[in-house]
């Protein structure tokens, strides 16, 4: 479980220093009070004990600052959530909500359905032979869309690799210097390419290879990858940094590579 969800102090704990995070470093105890909904007193006896920890420093009179251990210890619970949240929308709603999914044959309403990801899209397969099942709820024929519910299991999939192509600026010779053949043969084998910036969609035009988005490429790759798509970005290196930090903040791995 969560820290913060284990018991109300800690939770009111990580509430009030979230809010110093977002005040800092003039600190009214009175407005956290408000915003936490809990006296003043409260604030202050959370605050004492947040600097005795040491994840708060006093600069002086109303002056807080969060320090860096408070910083991991803010980063730390927040990722905790977040994957608790994703279980329970993802794990426990998952199995109560209705999706959609290609029917790979003719499925009647009421059959169960093994289920699978193919090209980053849901599948179902008439009969329980899978590890994740479910149940249509609606008739399709093969190459329909067909509604699914009742899902129980893990969908078996691995996830897809990312890997960033880097295109010169413009100033640095842009497409011009980049092979057109290798970038060619490196895409080919994607289920997805994705352009970040002006040069590397006219290296791609000059490779004979139509990106699929030729914006947020980022997000549509740790999106793609973790649906197991394997995905080529190419990225011209001022647009890199924009890039791999979507993919990390999706825990999605990703290789480097000069065009």
């Amino acid at each position: 479980m969560v820290d913060a969800l284990e018991d109300k102090r800690t939770a009111t704990r990580l509430r009030v220093l979230v809010e110093i995070a977002d005040r800092q470093p003039a600190v009214s105890q009175g407005e956290i009070a408000e915003a936490v909904g809990v006296t003043a007193q409260a604030v202050s006896e959370y605050i004492r004990g947040l600097v005795d920890d040491g994840l708060v420093e006093k600069e002086g009179r109303s002056r807080y600052r969060v320090t860096k251990e408070g910083v991991d210890w803010l980063f730390q619970e927040a990722k905790s959530l977040r994957r608790y949240a994703e279980h329970v929308t993802d794990d426990v709603l998952g199995s109560v909500q209705e999706d959609a999914a290609v029917a790979t044959a003719d499925v009647a309403a009421g059959e169960t359905v093994t289920l699978s990801v193919r090209e980053g899209l849901l599948h179902a397969t008439p009969g329980a032979t899978g590890p994740a099942t479910g149940v249509a709820t609606t008739d399709a024929a093969a190459g329909d869309d067909v509604g699914v519910t009742g899902f129980e299991g893990v969908i078996e999939m691995e996830p897809g690799t990312v890997t960033i192509v880097q295109v010169p600026t413009v100033r640095s010779g842009g497409a011009g210097t980049t092979d057109p053949a290798a970038l060619a043969e490196r895409c080919r084998a994607a289920g997805l390419v994705a352009a970040a910036g002006v040069e590397a969609v006219v290296a791609c035009r000059d490779a004979d290879v139509s990106p699929a988005v030729a914006v947020a490429a980022g997000p549509v790759a740790a999106e793609a990858a973790t649906r197991g798509v394997d995905v080529v970005v190419v990225a011209v290196t001022d647009a890199v940094g924009r890039v791999t930090d979507a993919l990390r903040d999706a825990d999605v791995l990703y290789e480097l590579v000069e065009a």
